[in-house]
């Protein structure tokens, strides 16, 4: 005879199993395959430090996401405190100046710069420019970066 105690538990695993069911049945996003984004289209939204332009976040064949935005910082703000995050980024500064901490040393980087923020190492940008800084940056996530 069954009680309520294993009505309850079969109804718990019944709906666990339809949970794992659903989320295995979830599309998943479309690899990014060969693109081009034109400066002109490319959709920039205000913020509290400048402005913020998303290009793309997907994954590739490769990579379990790639994710590019570009950033305009207005002068003698910083993008963010110091963090760490596991994926590896890129920053490309395209104008102004800033101040980048790598390696536990801020350093001056201007256009044309490039910055590797290596996995889990503290990093932060802040510009000391007296102009906008623009700089692009581009996130790289793999299995080794969850």
């Amino acid at each position: 005879m069954l009680t309520k105690r294993d009505l309850a538990i079969a109804a718990g695993a019944m709906a666990v199993t339809l949970a794992g069911v659903a989320v295995a049945q979830a599309p998943k996003p479309a690899l990014l395959g060969p693109s081009v984004w034109r400066w002109d289209e490319i959709k920039s939204h205000p913020t509290d430090v400048g402005a913020y332009a998303q290009i793309v976040r997907a994954p590739t064949a490769t990579l379990d996401e790639l994710e590019m935005h570009v950033t305009t910082l207005k002068p003698g703000l910083s993008s963010h405190a110091p963090h760490t995050h596991p994926n590896e980024e890129l920053v490309i500064i395209r104008e102004g100046e800033v101040e980048v901490l790598s390696g536990g040393v801020w350093k001056k980087v201007g256009p044309g710069g490039v910055v590797f923020n290596a996995s889990n190492s503290p990093h932060a940008l802040k510009n000391v420019g007296t102009t906008d800084a623009v700089y692009h940056v581009i996130n790289f996530k793999t299995d080794k970066s969850h």
